[in-house]
């Protein structure tokens, strides 16, 4: 078999592949590190007001939020400080003694709507001495609920500091802003990395499928090479397996054969009787008509041929052809007596294509058929040898096919089924890269 070439359609293709591939991963990166940026970004603000928080609510004795203790004049004293809290930093503040009852209360009056807003939001008291804090969007305003234990000398809780801050806009557009330069930083660097190594994996993918070509072009020139060797036993020629992998698939693409079963049919067709290389010559080449006993072993070439290609997973794709190519429709074929539809497919359109190029070919014991002639037989046996299905597909195709390749001699029609190999083969293969 002569090396099949890959068509431009195939490799462009592979270059759409890693080029989408690609830009998935740039999408997929972009988007966790984005999401990760927006996150360290948002968290700084948080940070902040927790710091400002944990700080204000230092200047807070633990020994001032004693309730039962406090005077008049003391608790003044504590929401005094308070209001000056709210007008520097908190929309609202608030104390609670140990016992979480409030103490004080401040509201920044600018932002009493903020804080009815806040009104049907409750928080939990912090029992393990740390800070915690919400985040609310009332009217429009990002604010930040951050609740501090107040601790005494002893590291027990004393009481509470409770605030509200409203982010400023100008805050909230100064983090925009540097969010927005720490994504495009991010996206940039992705894309960057993404076009530099485009030109890597391509060609690095380039080698993988030269490599795989290579091995797939040495599997099939195998399988060709190896059911050339039998039919040249047979018949003096290689043609017969050509022709009939191309009627094959002619048949094949009418009744909706594809993908991996179209290429199982071609390597059927190629290995159908590897078998008949046990067979004697004496059987094999006899001119006459077989006896019983030469035909019963001449039968065993379809074990023979699924025992030659059991060792080869590639060459497994062959064995519903070579193993049931011999099945009739009726159930009177051999060597499992199968009928109908128990018989694959392939195997089906097999029985078919192969008796039909038999009668039409010329042997050194017979003149070739006539297309009509051999027809004829088909739909006489459908039923029986044939599954009628596959005859009434067969008749429309077999006309024209059967008119070109009888123009043609071995290297073109050899050249013809190149062409299919490369379609269902190398095409297939490189769309699924």
């Amino acid at each position: 078999m002569a090396p099949i070439g890959l068509n431009i359609g195939a490799m462009t293709n592979i270059h759409h592949t890693v080029l989408g591939r690609l830009l998935l991963a740039w999408a997929l990166v972009s988007l966790l590190l984005g999401g990760s940026a927006w996150y360290v970004a948002t968290e700084r603000i948080d940070d902040a007001v927790v710091a400002l928080a944990q700080a204000e609510s230092a200047r807070f004795q633990a020994a001032e939020l004693e309730a039962a203790e406090m005077s008049a004049q003391q608790l003044d004293f504590l929401r005094q400080r308070a209001l000056g809290f709210v007008r520097d930093h908190f929309v609202v503040i608030e104390l609670y003694d140990r016992e979480r009852r409030k103490v004080v209360e401040a509201v920044n009056p600018a932002h009493q709507d903020i804080e009815a807003g806040l009104k049907g939001s409750t928080h939990a008291f912090p029992m393990d001495g740390k800070h915690h804090y919400e985040k609310y969007t009332i009217l429009n305003n990002t604010v930040v609920q951050v609740l501090v234990p107040i601790l005494d000398r002893e590291r027990n809780i004393a009481g509470y500091f409770e605030g509200v801050f409203l982010v400023s806009p100008e805050e909230e557009a100064r983090l925009r802003r540097d969010l927005n330069l720490i994504l495009g930083l991010v996206l940039a660097a992705a894309l960057i990395t993404t076009v530099v190594l485009y030109p890597v994996i391509l060609s690095l993918n380039r080698n993988v499928l030269r490599f795989s070509r290579e091995v797939l072009r040495g599997n099939l020139e195998m399988a060709s090479v190896l059911g050339a060797a039998i039919a040249q036993r047979d018949s003096d020629t290689s043609i017969h397996n050509y022709r009939v992998a191309l009627y094959a698939c002619r048949l094949g693409e009418v009744t909706g054969v594809e993908g991996d079963a179209m290429r199982a049919l071609i390597i059927g067709a190629f290995l159908h009787d590897v078998g008949k290389i046990g067979i004697s010559d004496n059987i094999l080449l006899k001119p006459g008509k077989l006896d019983a006993e030469e035909f019963r072993i001449m039968q065993t070439h379809v074990s023979l041929g699924v025992h030659i290609i059991a060792p080869s997973p590639w060459l497994q794709a062959a064995r519903e052809v070579v193993q049931f190519h011999h099945e009739k429709y009726d159930g009177s074929g051999y060597l499992q007596g199968l009928k109908g539809e128990e018989i694959p497919l392939n195997a089906r359109i097999f029985a078919v294509v192969d008796v039909f190029d038999a009668l039409t070919s010329r042997r050194p014991y017979k003149e070739p058929m006539t297309c009509e002639a051999a027809l004829a037989i088909l739909h006489k046996d459908a039923g029986t040898h044939f599954d009628p299905r596959l005859v009434a597909a067969f008749a429309p195709v077999a006309a024209p096919l059967h008119a070109e390749l009888s123009r043609l001699d071995e290297g073109a029609i050899q050249a013809l089924l190149e062409e299919r190999i490369s379609r269902y083969f190398f095409a297939a293969f490189l769309a699924r890269e």
